[in-house]
């Protein structure tokens, strides 16, 4: 079982930056995929980005250029780095992982474990 903590959320100013954490613990294994995903109110959740346990990266259209996904895996933990945000950025973010093929990687249903939550709010 793998437990997921995400931290880092608040409220922030259209062009700033936000770093979220994402801290695993239990069996995680670090060749597993992790990924963030957000949901706006009133939306349906939606992919943001995805980092392999090779470190390979892929990102939605609407952040590419702005977040950086990356993983310490000595720490167990899983960054997501959003500069330039924008108002339609604000969302409740969340991490998951699981044993994940990268052809399922925007699949939600694929990923097992996801954390509660963090929200990031840009007015």
């Amino acid at each position: 079982h793998v437990q997921l903590v995400e931290s880092g959320g608040g409220s922030v100013r259209a062009g700033g930056s936000v770093r979220l954490s994402c801290e695993a613990s239990g069996n995680a294994y670090t060749t597993n995929l992790m990924a963030w995903f957000r949901q706006a109110p009133g939306k349906e959740r939606e992919g943001v980005g995805i980092i392999g346990g090779g470190g390979i990266t892929a990102y939605v259209e609407p952040v590419k250029g702005r977040f950086t996904i990356s993983k310490n895996n000595a720490k167990n933990t899983l960054y997501l780095q959003m500069n330039s945000l924008k108002p339609e950025d604000t969302a409740m973010y969340y991490c998951a992982t699981g044993s994940v093929r990268w052809t399922q990687r925007w699949e939600q249903n694929a990923y097992r474990y996801w954390g509660q939550g963090t929200q990031v709010t840009v007015s």
